[in-house]
């Protein structure tokens, strides 16, 4: 009995296990299918490397490869704008070199002791404003010369400028300077004076006295003998002068030739009185007919003066005319001033 029912048991053993075996591989055949998947259609996340040029750069700042100065106007002017504006400036970007722009070019070289003041865009400036751009230096703007200023006026009612640096600077009865006002960039040119003591009237600015020098170097050259005789003067200076010439000759008289305190070209350091030997070293109208004014009336202006009083224009100038006066503009002005026969008033559209 106990064999004969002993094979069903043992069948039934053999079954179990069999289907516990196929049950272990089914799971183990259906695991990989069953593991979390990624139904996120986005990428996972993983390190980029940036293809050069992939990054967005700024835009680039150009300069302007020209000097430029007041009254220019066009691309260039509007590329140097736009450059100002980067580094702190607020100018209106209209391509017209004007007043605000002539202010932040003089107020950007105020603040570098390597550059001359002004108030021209040249190559000196050009290099300290592209080291700015590119060390990302934001200019505190108004810091070497403020933009706005109360209004001032002289003694005599003139009002005083408010930018007295600029090479273009118009000085004349209507437009005084500061009575503080001192160049500092004063030096004494290398040319012939008629008197050997070291005194403030032999002094030029630096730019203007460079151009007086290579002026003489080239009148020499033709045998000619130029001296200077009378450069930069204090607002005191001609205080003291023109008070002497209006005790003389009465206010009204004096002012014809002589300027008021504040009203005189010579305190901007940019200007000269020349002479000769021929009119025994005086500045007298005469010196207009010796071979030594005439070569300064064809020629100064390659040298960026103009003579500053011209014949013929005592209307506009309000001064007698003196062809031993020198004013320093630079040679583009000069040029142009010189080639239409008019003014500084006229040049810079300041006429009644």
């Amino acid at each position: 009995m106990f064999k004969k029912n002993k094979l069903p048991i043992i069948f039934m053993i053999a079954t179990i296990l069999t289907l516990m075996s196929a049950c272990s591989i089914f799971d183990q055949t259906k695991q990989p299918e069953e593991a979390p998947s990624n139904t996120d259609s986005t990428p996972p996340e993983k390190d980029t490397i940036e293809e050069p040029g992939n990054k967005q750069e700024e835009q680039a700042v150009d300069l302007p490869a020209d000097s430029l100065q007041k009254l220019d106007k066009g691309e260039q002017v509007l590329q140097l704008q736009n450059a100002l504006n980067h580094i702190g400036y607020e100018l209106n970007e209209n391509g017209e070199y004007d007043e605000a722009t002539t202010w932040a070019i003089t107020d950007f070289q105020l603040q570098h002791d390597s550059l001359l003041v002004s108030g021209l865009y040249d190559e000196q400036t050009k290099i300290a404003l592209d080291e700015a751009i590119d060390n990302d230096v934001e200019v505190v703007a108004g810091a070497g010369l403020p933009q706005t200023a109360e209004p001032a006026f002289t003694s005599s009612g003139t009002e005083v400028i408010a930018n007295p640096y600029e090479q273009l600077a118009l000085i004349n009865k209507e437009h005084a300077l500061p009575a503080d006002y001192i160049p500092e960039d004063l030096v004494i040119p290398n040319v012939p004076f008629p008197f050997s003591e070291d005194t403030p009237k032999k002094q030029m600015r630096e730019a203007a006295a460079k151009s007086l020098e290579d002026l003489f170097a080239a009148a020499e050259k033709f045998g000619l003998e130029l001296f200077a005789i009378s450069g930069y003067r204090s607002f005191d200076r001609q205080d003291a002068i023109f008070a002497s010439n209006a005790l003389k000759h009465g206010e009204e008289e004096a002012n014809t030739f002589s300027a008021r305190p504040g009203e005189s070209e010579h305190q901007t350091g940019l200007s000269m009185d020349v002479t000769s030997p021929e009119v025994d070293f005086e500045l007298v109208t005469e010196f207009e007919n010796t071979k030594e004014g005439q070569w300064i009336q064809e020629n100064a202006a390659e040298f960026g003066f103009i003579v500053r009083f011209p014949e013929g224009k005592e209307e506009i100038t309000k001064y007698m005319y003196e062809p031993w006066h020198l004013r320093y503009v630079g040679e583009k002005a000069a040029k142009e001033i010189t080639a239409q026969g008019i003014t500084l008033e006229e040049y810079l559209g300041e006429t009644e």
